[in-house]
Parts: structure tokens; C-alpha cells; sequence
């Protein structure tokens, strides 16, 4: 019998990424899978040139740079059943009109998860070290630090606070294991044995903030996120507390949050801010209680190919028949980070 015809697929994203997401061993792994052109990477889903394309294509293969799937964009690709996404979450990818025509979405969440919760917990156990305060303090005096000046440094026992238990907070929570931390998960999805399960202690999170000693932020940005952490609830964090966001900078009061920080209560570790990135005036690039990163806590350079590699592993399960493994539902979306 003549083998089943492969999938038609179309790569739609900044062509910039795609030698990283599919290095060649991938790409062959890929090409074996569909039918589909590397040369021809889509990123104005209503492109005249790509039209051809997009009316054939079944799966598309999507990632940074990919133009939002809503009706107008969906019309380009009457046959797409499924949508294969090589990179975070989808939430500002898909439409409603992807869910009503019942595309299945599948996404390399997990994978993105993986270098996010390392960033994390390499700053957590620097910032139990008091390595940046001992860093800048350095810089100045060029002497070891005293005694008086080390009594409040290191990790054991330190409170870890853990806001959201997303993918990449449960992969963090895998990570503090380890560690001779009390970690502390504040998820109004996950309750107290559950929590148990992931090695927390579930709390509310005005307790959360008042217990720990370093909060790190790793819930969904969505409406009911939206500066969950304001002003009264920034004050709640101890003083000399340390905040770290990976997540999103939408999550926080940034101009609370820049008080705090200018007259040193607080510190902080922000990978991610509001706006992004912040004026070229903001005192945060200067304070030395802030440790500020351009949003790099994510997939980049040679991390790429784990998301690649989830796609094409994706994209194999379908060809056998196989459900996906990284589905998401359009109910998942109020809990995917």
C-alpha cells in the first residue's frame, strides 16, 4: 500500500529564529515529518507571496515574530488543523476564531519553562548570598566584608517565597528541593495537599509576602494579574526583602515598586518591566539594590533547539497518530505562563 502523503506545513515566525529552533539534525528530523519549504518562512499571514502556501498548509509552525491567528489571518489558511508552537505561551497568538474552527494548539511552554526557572534559581541563592549588596559594597571598598557585615548572609533556612504555580513555577519548585529552604507557593488553583506535593506550603498571599525573605513572581499575566502586586501588598515584604520577575512586569506597580526600591527597603531582580524596556531615565539602572536584565531569562541562542525539538517531536506524534503531548485548550489559558 502506498504510504500516507506527509502533512503540508508552513514555518511562520522571524525567519531571524529558525536556524537556532531547528539546527540542522532538527530540520532533517522535520523534513522527514512534512512537506515543507525552510526557505519559506511566513511572517504577514495575508502576504500575496506566501498565499500559495498558506492555502495548502495543515500545520503551521509558529514562534516569535508570528503575526496574532485571528479570523483575518486564519482566511489565508482555509485546511490548517493544527498550529505548532515553538516558543512560550499563545496567549497573545491565538484568536477565538483558531478555537471555534477547532485548530488543535500545541506549545514549547515546557521547554521555555526550563532556562526561565535555572535564571531563577541561580538568583534566588545569590541574593540569599547577599552577592549583589557584597558586590557593590566591593566596588567601593576593595576590603572583605566584616563579620557584622556577613550576620544576615546565606541560604539555610531562607523563606522562598513562590507566587504561581505555572510551569515554570513547578519546575523552580523541582529545582529549591535540593536546597535547605522553607519554600512557601501562594496558587489559588493549588491547594494545601497539593502544594504538599510540590514541596511548598500553600499560603495566602498577603501571608506569602509577609513571611519570605525572597518572593519570585511566576503567575499569567491576565486581567485579574494586573498589578497583583501593588502598593499595600509590596509593603507587606519585609524589610530588605528581595523581589524577583521573571514573569511579566504587568504583574507589579512599577511605580510603587520604584519607590520602594529608591529608598532601599526593597531589593530587587527584574528580568522583565513595565514598560519594557524602561526609560532611559528610570533610576533603576543605576540603584545598587536592583539587578536589572534585558529579558533574558527566557529561551535564548543554543536553548532554541529544546524548543525545536519539542515541535518536531510534536509534529512526529501527529504523523503516527498520536494525541500531542504539549496540547493547550483554550480553557488552559487563565493558568498557562
Amino acid at each position: 500500500m502506498p504510504s500516507a502523503p506527509l502533512p503540508r506545513a508552513v514555518f511562520a515566525m522571524d525567519p531571524v529564529h529558525l536556524p537556532l529552533l531547528f539546527p540542522a539534525p532538527l530540520m532533517a528530523r522535520l523534513r522527514r515529518t512534512a512537506e515543507i519549504d525552510p526557505a519559506l518562512v511566513v511572517r504577514d499571514l495575508a502576504d500575496p507571496a506566501a498565499a500559495t502556501a498558506l492555502a495548502d498548509a495543515e500545520v503551521l509552525i509558529t514562534g516569535w515574530g508570528c503575526p496574532r491567528l485571528d479570523a483575518d489571518a486564519l482566511a489565508s489558511a482555509p485546511r490548517l488543523r493544527t498550529v505548532l508552537h515553538a516558543a512560550g505561551s499563545v496567549r497573545s497568538l491565538v484568536g477565538e476564531s483558531l478555537w471555534e474552527r477547532g485548530v488543535t494548539v500545541s506549545s514549547a511552554v515546557t521547554g521555555n519553562a526550563v532556562p526561565v526557572a535555572e535564571y531563577t534559581l541561580a538568583m534566588i541563592l545569590l541574593a540569599g548570598k547577599d552577592a549583589f549588596v557584597h558586590r557593590e559594597r566591593f566596588r567601593r571598598t576593595h576590603a572583605q566584608p566584616t563579620p557584622a557585615e556577613t550576620a544576615a548572609t546565606g541560604n539555610l533556612g531562607r523563606r522562598i517565597g513562590v507566587i504561581g504555580a505555572s510551569r515554570v513555577g513547578r519546575r523552580l519548585l523541582e529545582l529549591l528541593r535540593p536546597h535547605d529552604f522553607e519554600v512557601l507557593l501562594h496558587d489559588p488553583y493549588v491547594d494545601a495537599a497539593e502544594a504538599a506535593e510540590l514541596g511548598a506550603q500553600a499560603l495566602p498571599l498577603e501571608d506569602l509576602l509577609r513571611l519570605s525573605d525572597i518572593v519570585s513572581l511566576h503567575a499569567p499575566d491576565i486581567p485579574e494579574t494586573h498589578h497583583m502586586l501593588d502598593r499595600a501588598r509590596l509593603a507587606l515584604i519585609r524589610d530588605g526583602g528581595v523581589l524577583i520577575n521573571t514573569s511579566r512586569g504587568a504583574l507589579v506597580d512599577h511605580t510603587a515598586l520604584t519607590e520602594e526600591l529608591v529608598s532601599g527597603r526593597l531589593h530587587a531582580v527584574l528580568d522583565v518591566t513595565d514598560p519594557e524596556p524602561l526609560p532611559a531615565d528610570s533610576p533603576l539602572y543605576r540603584l545598587p539594590n536592583v539587578f536589572l536584565t534585558p529579558h533574558i531569562a527566557g529561551s535564548l541562542g543554543n536553548e532554541l533547539g529544546r524548543l525545536g525539538g519539542i515541535v518536531v517531536e510534536e509534529l512526529e506524534r501527529l504523523a503516527d497518530g498520536l494525541p500531542l503531548a504539549h496540547e493547550v485548550r483554550h480553557a488552559d489559558l487563565t493558568r498557562v505562563a
